[in-house]
């Protein structure tokens, strides 16, 4: 069960370490679609320091299980908020998608968390 929680977790580390430095420096490809969803463009920053801040809890939650039980939430919560601006925006496209999958995987990150804890 562990090696499942390793994989997953390093998986999801790393779409969140390229997710959060794309909107750290400025993407201009995060940046349209942070403009098309509705979000501030000049907050965008704030993503970026969180999904980084993620993706080290998740990797460091690998030898502390209680940093990714709250890495695997803090992912969740943002991945949910990420879906409700894209249905809030009515922008059904693939970057909802590419949401939908993240979520899913924060699930299993956390259910696996928990359950090799």
């Amino acid at each position: 069960m562990f090696i499942a929680t390793v994989v997953v977790s390093c998986v999801l580390a790393v779409a969140l370490l390229g997710s959060g430095i794309a909107k750290l420096t400025g993407d201009a490809g995060q940046t349209d679609l942070m403009t098309e969803v509705g979000f501030p463009a000049d907050r965008m920053w704030m993503l970026g320091a969180c999904t980084v801040a993620g993706a080290v809890g998740l990797l460091v939650g690998l030898f502390w299980w209680p940093i990714g039980v709250a890495a695997a939430v803090g992912s969740l919560a943002y991945f949910l908020g990420a879906l409700g601006f894209h249905l809030r925006s009515r922008r059904l496209n693939q970057s909802m998608i590419g949401a939908v999958f993240l979520t899913a995987l924060s699930v299993a990150a956390l259910a696996l968390r928990l359950a090799s804890a």
